[in-house]
């Protein structure tokens, strides 16, 4: 199936591979390696959600290297870019309301409570 693709689709969906699997590795990393909740929060939302996007591109790049429309790919990597963002601030709402307690020191001109 890919062997009938050109060179620059080949090159192009290895890459956006690459890219997404970087992204990814650096998010579960970021998982693991990340002291308290909020700072866990950044890892699925920001690497991650890229992770999956490149990956998602290059799926698109192979549906139109074979001359199809990738709207199903399109579609979600669309409602991924807008979900992640808006879950996460959801997450961080509720965890601020539970007062769930951060490592991180508080900025210097804030007071502390």
């Amino acid at each position: 199936m890919f062997e009938s693709l050109q060179p620059w689709a080949q090159v192009a969906i290895a890459a956006m591979l690459v890219v997404g699997g970087a992204f990814a590795l650096v998010g579960a990393i970021g998982m693991l390696r990340f002291a308290d909740f909020y700072m866990r929060l950044h890892a699925p939302t920001k690497a991650t959600t890229l992770g999956v996007g490149g990956v998602l591109i290059a799926s698109m790049l192979v549906n139109w290297a074979q001359g199809e429309f990738g709207l199903h790919e399109l579609l979600i990597t669309l409602f991924l870019f807008v979900t992640a963002p808006v879950s996460a601030n959801l997450l961080a709402q509720a965890a601020l309301h539970l007062r769930v307690p951060a490592k991180a020191p508080p900025p210097a001109d804030q007071p502390r409570l």
